[in-house]
């Protein structure tokens, strides 16, 4: 259990805290409570010209192309309304599952609220779920109906049809002359809402509001699926609605906070892009945003957000640590490409992570960090749309130095923890006392222990001197029930007195701040016995203007190696700067051996900082950046570490065959 002793005095206020969002409904009641309340302030913004939907005639307003318009709550509660009338008139009720197969847009969010109104369960379906994939996310939750986003993700299923047993689908955008035809009905989501808008009755609103409890099962969650096949995650409204709760509590407007301290209120604008299939973004990027009367502006894809974030203008956004490293590698290729020196922007980074670092910066050094913002740092907040308050990181490991960096530049990245299973936030900084490096303390209403019975003596000797380690355990109310229809796989997640088994190495400060480790199951056993983590290692390289990706290997094993998907881009102007004449193509450049020295000593770097029996030994560079659309990496953005092996045998093979003698020579 966790120690109150040396909690920090804002904790206290932060269990105390109470206010009008924070409350023990469903999620359908939260969302109609804040419409009340914010009937007039924007909830969502949408983008014009991307896509083709069904609901814009007389419902949703055309934006122009390429620029965003708004939907008041008032608007967004109507069609929340007559979708959840329109759903309840084609036969969905208390209980019926129905997945949600989409990207994210504002439609996803609009059918989520409709299905839970309405009574019924969301089972999600993430976008780049293959033919296989989706006929297993449809038909282990035995899946009533689905709301797929277009003709392309409507072909899918119908490919699949004879394996399922829905009773319709509805798509987000218009259907085509030719629509493709099914056994099972098609309809828009116009079609519902127009039935719906017939049908709709405020009585029977408040009523279908009324059947529901808090207990009741809101959601099925697939895992990513980085091992095994996914499973189905039970979340109830109350599990929703207490991680709202807990994370209001923290970020919410809480009369202790300094003026100075940025929270999480009506005034929030953010920016939404990761899969809100995936429990981080749906819960934190928008049931809290709607619970505190924010603005969601959903992004045009995830390969956009550099320019949407400058139109959007966020305060704030939700992303996982894959994206900020992609965020800044961005900053880094157009500093090379501007008239501002590379030099200028490497030496005003490494000033503003000092600055960080330093509790009380002396007057040479707060004169530095002044310049470095005049030259660099306001350029970079201007294109990050010159509002932003914080980003959040969940969904993996953030690299301390990359945290750093991005606080030295005005731009605090608050990382925290979470699972599927936990609704997900368990623990996150916040932002009146945030420490680059941890996960921050658990959440007021999320109690922890840690179970050291499980580790190491190598894994033990890397915590603090006045720290505890060990799997994190977790109780509290946005607790999982279990997993759908796996009665075995719930009672092993959890230990005899009722404790969820995390899986994860996590280290706990004196003071109650959380410091990730690593995972259990990805835990290298060399041959030789030493246990080695390979997390940290990967995240040596986030900062990296050599490696894009790397994946850290030797599981019995003699010696550490890695895969590596070198910056091409940042490898060619190297080149070019040096004179020096590579191959074209990304194949012929990972076999070059002046790149292999200059990636090498890139290795030798990271190296230093791990003990001799850690550090990578050899490595080979792969072509091919790894995606969720090539299955190496989850929609999530972690990597399926048995897929890349499997993809890259031959690398492994060369790693592990010719040199391993060599290897074992030079020890």
């Amino acid at each position: 259990m966790s120690d109150s002793s040396n909690e920090p005095p804002w904790l206290q206020a932060e269990r105390d805290y109470e206010d009008a969002v924070i409350g023990t409904d469903t999620i359908p009641r939260l969302f109609e409570e804040s419409a009340t309340r914010h009937a007039d302030r924007e909830a969502q913004w949408y983008k014009g010209g991307v896509y083709e939907r069904s609901l814009a005639d007389g419902v949703v307003p055309a934006a122009p192309p390429g620029q965003y318009a708004a939907l008041t709550y008032e608007e967004l509660r109507n069609i929340v309304q007559r979708l959840a009338a329109g759903l309840r008139d084609i036969g969905v009720g208390n209980g019926d599952r129905i997945g949600i197969f989409a990207d994210t847009r504002m439609e996803w969010a609009q059918s989520d609220l409709a299905v839970l109104s309405a009574g019924g369960v969301v089972t999600t379906v993430y976008r780049e779920s293959s033919p296989r994939q989706v006929s297993y996310l449809l038909d282990d939750p035995d899946a009533d109906g689905v709301i797929v986003e277009n003709e392309e993700l409507l072909e899918r299923v119908i490919e699949v049809e004879t394996d399922l047993d829905l009773e319709f689908v509805v798509v987000m955008d218009e259907l085509g002359t030719e629509a493709p035809t099914s056994r099972f009905d098609v309809l828009t989501l116009a079609d519902v809402y127009e039935r719906g808008d017939a049908a709709f009755d405020p009585d029977e609103w408040a009523s279908w509001l009324d059947s529901r409890d808090p207990e009741d099962l809101a959601s099925l969650i697939y895992t990513s699926g980085t091992t095994g096949q996914p499973k189905g995650v039970q979340l109830s409204h109350a599990n929703f609605r207490a991680n709202v709760n807990g994370v209001r509590k923290r970020f919410g407007p809480r009369p202790d906070k300094p003026d100075d301290v940025p929270t999480l209120d009506e005034t929030a604008r953010s920016l939404s892009f990761l899969p809100l299939a995936h429990v981080f973004e749906r819960t934190a990027g928008n049931f809290v945003m709607f619970a505190a009367g924010g603005t969601v502006a959903y992004a045009e894809s995830t390969d956009t957000v550099s320019e949407d974030i400058q139109l959007v203008e966020p305060t704030t956004a939700t992303s996982v640590p894959r994206v900020y490293q992609r965020i800044f590698d961005r900053m880094r290729a157009q500093a090379a490409e501007s008239d501002l020196r590379q030099s200028i922007f490497e030496r005003a980074i490494e000033i503003g992570r000092e600055h960080a670092r330093t509790e009380d910066p002396g007057i040479g050094l707060r004169l530095k960090h002044t310049l470095a913002d005049r030259l660099v740092f306001s350029q970079v907040k201007e294109q990050m749309g010159g509002n932003v308050d914080f980003f959040i990181s969940g969904g993996g490991s953030l690299s301390k130095r990359l945290a750093e960096l991005f606080e030295g530049m005005g731009l605090p990245i608050l990382e925290g923890y979470g699972l599927t299973e936990t609704a997900p936030v368990v623990s996150t900084n916040p932002p009146e006392d945030p420490r680059p490096g941890t996960l921050g303390p658990a959440l007021a209403n999320v109690d922890l222990d840690l179970d050291s019975s499980v580790i190491t003596v190598e894994q033990a000797q890397k915590a603090r001197p006045d720290s505890e380690i060990g799997e994190l355990l977790v109780k509290g109310p946005n607790l999982f029930e279990g997993y759908w229809e796996k009665p075995e796989a719930t009672a092993d997640a959890f230990t005899d007195d009722g404790w969820f088994r995390t899986g994860d190495i996590i280290e706990r400060t004196a003071d109650g701040y959380l410091v990730y480790h690593d995972r259990l199951k990805q835990l290298l056993v060399l041959d030789t016995g030493k246990n080695v983590a390979p997390g940290p290692i990967e995240d040596g390289f986030a900062t990296s203007d050599r490696v894009e990706q790397i994946m850290v290997m030797g599981d019995d094993e003699k010696f550490v190696s890695a895969l590596v998907v070198p910056d091409f881009e940042a490898i060619r102007r190297w080149a070019e700067s040096e004179g020096i004449d590579i191959p074209d193509t990304n194949e012929a450049i990972c076999r070059d051996d002046r790149v292999h020295e200059y990636v090498q000593q890139e290795v030798d770097r990271v190296n230093e900082g791990f003990e001799k029996y850690e550090r990578i030994k050899e490595f080979r560079m792969v072509p091919a950046e790894w995606t969720p659309e090539n299955d190496l990496l989850t929609p999530s953005m972690k990597v399926k570490r048995r897929r890349v092996l499997e993809r890259f045998s031959e690398a492994y093979d060369e790693i592990y065959g010719e040199q391993a003698a060599r290897a074992a020579a030079d020890d």
